[in-house]
């Protein structure tokens, strides 16, 4: 039978491919996903703190420790009578009504790549406290961020899930596990951004054309792609269409336009990269995007000895002038923006770290690694704000009441998502496992 369509020929193949995906980036973190039903928390953004804050200072102040151990931050009083915080937040302090503090938070890690694994996968790493491990098997179970692509989708040509403003790595440039979609496969990754949203240059190239490359010239090779997508015997990636639609989608290019903001609200979110992280943050979830994840900025001019929140030596001093004040001012300015908005009730945030800090103080005036209990903070999406959930023993050691695991974090997070954590997915070998094997936190939900 005669066949009227016309599959381009070797030469046209070659030469598309050899475009580099239209020098897009895009086609590489595009997937589809499948929906999920709606529920109270209709998104989530997760502020990564890259490091691990020390809970002394910050969550779980311990003013009647000895000074070795307490520090030199003593508490102070929030809008909820009763419950007070590290000095450091004095704004976060007006907004503790929001907060649901976690003080009993545990991995049992003392390995930034291996407890980072666990805090993102809600799995345990195996094994334990294992340093400059990089993904792969038998460490491969999805991040949150992909658990929640793949089971709500990508909505409007934006992606379920979203990272920036970088992927996190230790010093060697070792890039942790968990980080991705794992077994899932990739069409359920969440799409990595690499910018600098504080930068007065920011733009994202993945949504800018080349400048060889013009409307007419980008519709020419939609064209020439979508005849391959027919051709037979010819692998075309899957989700280019949809790198087409974002280029020429005017929703995204203007939830990643932070010019767009008045600039008394990008000095509310702090002028730094983590600030103006969190604001694009608010951006892309009011977009439709379903989960953000913002890590820490780890920036050129971190110092080697104690990294972003990695406070081995001179802890006060960094707490004080760089740490405390850019996470108190991203951190509030998100919540109250998102209160604002009437956003915050179907909104889930979460401040998480891969653990938290020793009690006692080592000889550089730092505190070093701690999985054995720390503390997080949760808000919005059917969190209970103004409580305190769990607790440290008097110097912040081992948890005394209520321990969280990993598991139960993501089971909790996925539950207020509307996603049963029960949810059937498929491992590498294709066998059923649950999306979660933890238990849902009933007292803050």
């Amino acid at each position: 039978m005669h066949r009227s369509h016309h599959f381009p020929t070797r030469r046209e193949s070659l030469r598309v491919g050899g475009l580099g995906a239209l020098g897009l980036s895009l086609p590489q973190l595009l997937a589809a996903g499948a929906t999920g039903r709606p529920t109270k928390a209709k998104r989530c953004i997760v502020l990564f703190l890259l490091g691990g804050p020390a809970q002394h200072s910050t969550w779980d102040p311990k003013p009647d420790a000895p000074a070795e151990i307490r520090g030199e931050f003593g508490p102070i009083a929030t809008v909820v009578p009763g419950l007070r915080i590290g000095s450091i937040f004095p704004k976060l302090a007006k907004q503790a009504d929001k907060l649901c503090l976690l003080r009993a938070m545990s991995t049992g890690d003392n390995a930034h790549s291996s407890s980072g694994y666990a805090m993102h996968t809600g799995v345990p790493h195996a094994p334990l406290n294992a340093e400059g491990v990089n993904p792969g098997a038998p460490n491969d179970s999805p991040a949150l961020a992909a658990l929640v692509r793949k089971f709500r989708g990508d909505v409007g040509g934006l992606p379920g899930s979203v990272r920036l403003p970088m992927h996190i790595f230790n010093t060697d440039s070792s890039v942790w596990p968990g980080q991705d979609a794992g077994f899932l496969g990739r069409a359920s990754d969440p799409w990595l951004f690499r910018c600098e949203p504080a930068s007065p240059t920011f733009a994202l190239p993945e949504l800018t054309l080349r400048a060889d490359v013009d409307l007419e010239r980008q519709t020419g090779r939609q064209n020439l792609f979508r005849k391959l997508d027919r051709a037979p015997a010819v692998p075309v990636n899957a989700h280019t269409e949809t790198a087409f639609d974002l280029l020429s989608s005017r929703a995204a290019k203007v939830a990643f336009d932070l010019a767009k903001e008045p600039p008394r609200e990008r000095d509310r979110y702090g002028r730094h990269q983590f600030g103006q992280s969190c604001l694009l943050a608010r951006r892309l979830i009011e977009a439709g995007v379903g989960l953000v994840q913002v890590n820490w900025f780890r920036g050129p001019e971190e110092p080697a000895d104690a990294p972003c929140w990695d406070s081995h030596a001179k802890e006060g001093q960094r707490l004080k002038t760089v740490l405390g004040p850019t996470l108190d001012d991203g951190f509030s300015a998100l919540l109250e923006d998102l209160s604002e908005r009437g956003m915050l009730d179907d909104t889930l945030v979460m401040a998480l770290s891969e653990f938290g800090r020793s009690p006692k103080f080592n000889g550089a005036a730092g505190r070093d690694h701690w999985g054995h209990v720390f503390s997080i903070a949760l808000a919005g999406g059917g969190i209970r704000g103004g409580q305190v959930f769990g607790a440290s023993d008097k110097i912040g050691a081992y948890p005394k009441d209520g321990k969280v695991t990993p598991a139960d974090l993501t089971a909790t997070a996925l539950h207020c998502l509307g996603i049963d954590p029960g949810a059937e997915i498929h491992d590498a070998f294709k066998r059923p496992v649950p999306a979660s094997r933890g238990t849902i936190l009933r007292g803050i939900v």
